[in-house]
């Protein structure tokens, strides 16, 4: 009787997991979309961004959704394709009806500019382009379009680049150096290592550099020394990496082989723990931003929060994340705090989210103190903040062991080097 009844109630279970994992989505769900790049050419950061954004959703449904309300997202993992991009955005507003997207690259990000705006549907980017903080249009000649339903956390890539151009320029002071330095931007000729070079560069002559021709390298791995030895023989002093961390790797291993002295600074998605590892001492030096206020291996109030997220898909909690992972922490958390507020205030709408945006200055979500750095976002300016932190990546030794215990021993370390404020120009909004 106990065996037929003990089998009776693990078919009834069983049935029940198959009824729930077939059970259409309900209309109290709240509907998003996620693009998120696993494979293509930017996804050695893609991979840790997005699996913050899937767990972060997982850890606040677990925890109660938006008011009771869970968030249900159709997770797409695109290649880095703009035209899977547009699929997928023509699916969640079409069936799906999705209230919310969390994004990912500038040219999918930048294409969907328009219709992201018709459909009043809030958009997340891993892209932070200057063309994205500009809500109303045309803020000064050079702002390109209104981006009223895109939002980012950290710095936009152009800020950026003009806080690491401000640094060079003390840097190049404080080595008692004399002439012009001069900054060479490299990259993929692609919308995203190109975003912030016209910003970048008009900065760079403006505090007296001498600004150099621009030098090509794929978003792809690959073989650089041609791109080394091109840069080795034009002099350049401090060269701006602006692909992802991986073909960057290629790079930075390629100019040490070639003995090229040049000071690095990497683009956001530049460098991280990870690219340190496997890249090795050829890492060490690179000076990039960093958008939250500490790493996985910190002591911020906030980390016991990111540590029970990162538990959502890593249940031993003994995986080492790097910044990136973070950062879609924050994205997400930003996200669904907005959601909150549309919940109470009309129901979670495309419109009532994006309001929602507005509703805080300094603004850090609940129980993410030390982590996610204050932001502000308001109906005029898109800018999450134009405070720039600078970090050293500092590599001391082989790098064979898990990227946790590299950081654990001091192997590899992110060493704060300074915090740029940069003024809030409404002439440098938009580009």
């Amino acid at each position: 009787m106990k065996k037929i009844a003990l089998s009776t109630l693990a078919a009834s279970v069983v049935s029940a997991v198959a009824l729930t994992a077939a059970a259409p989505v309900l209309a109290a769900d709240i509907n998003i979309g996620h693009l998120a790049d696993y494979s293509g050419g930017t996804s050695d950061v893609g991979t840790p961004y997005g699996q913050g954004v899937q767990d972060t959703i997982a850890w606040i449904n677990k925890n109660g959704g938006v008011d009771g309300k869970p968030i249900h997202s159709d997770f797409n993992e695109y290649g880095y394709q703009v035209p899977r991009a547009l699929a997928a955005f023509k699916k969640w507003v079409g069936s799906d009806k999705v209230v919310a997207i969390q994004g990912w690259g500038t040219a999918d990000t930048e294409a969907l500019v328009q219709m992201v705006t018709k459909e009043q549907i809030p958009y997340y980017s891993g892209s932070y382009s200057a063309s994205l903080t500009d809500p109303v249009g045309k803020v000064n000649e050079k702002s390109e379009r209104a981006a009223p339903f895109n939002f980012f956390y950290g710095p936009s890539y152009s800020d950026a680049a003009r806080a690491m151009v401000q640094w060079a320029a003390d840097d190049w002071k404080a080595k008692g150096k004399e002439g012009k330095p001069k900054w060479v931007h490299m990259g993929a000729n692609h919308p995203y290592p190109n975003s912030p070079k016209a910003a970048a560069e008009a900065y760079a002559k403006e505090l007296g550099f001498e600004v150099l021709d621009p030098i090509t390298f794929a978003l792809t791995p690959g073989d650089y020394t041609p791109q080394c030895l091109t840069l080795k023989q034009s002099g350049a002093n401090y060269a701006y990496l602006g692909n992802t961390a991986g073909s960057n790797i290629s790079v930075l291993k390629a100019c040490k082989t070639a003995g090229v002295d040049v000071q690095f600074l990497g683009n956001v998605w530049g460098m991280d723990e990870n690219a340190m590892k496997a890249a090795g001492e050829a890492a060490s030096g690179v000076v990039f931003p960093v958008r939250t206020g500490t790493t996985f291996d910190g002591t911020a109030p906030g980390l016991a929060t990111v540590k029970e997220i990162s538990k959502m898909s890593d249940p031993s909690g003994t995986q080492y994340r790097p910044v990136h992972y973070l950062t879609a922490v924050c994205t997400a958390l930003y996200m669904k705090e907005a959601m909150d507020w549309a919940d109470k205030h009309g129901g979670v709408t495309g419109v009532n989210i994006r309001d929602g945006m507005y509703q805080k200055a300094n603004w850090v979500p609940k129980g993410m103190e030390g982590v996610c750095n204050p932001s502000t976002w308001t109906a005029t300016d898109h800018r999450p903040t134009t405070r720039v932190d600078l970090y050293r990546a500092v590599v001391k030794g082989p790098t064979d062991a898990p990227v946790g215990d590299l950081m654990k021993e001091g192997v590899i370390k992110l060493e704060k080097v300074t915090t740029i404020d940069l003024p809030r120009k409404k002439e440098l909004q938009g580009w």
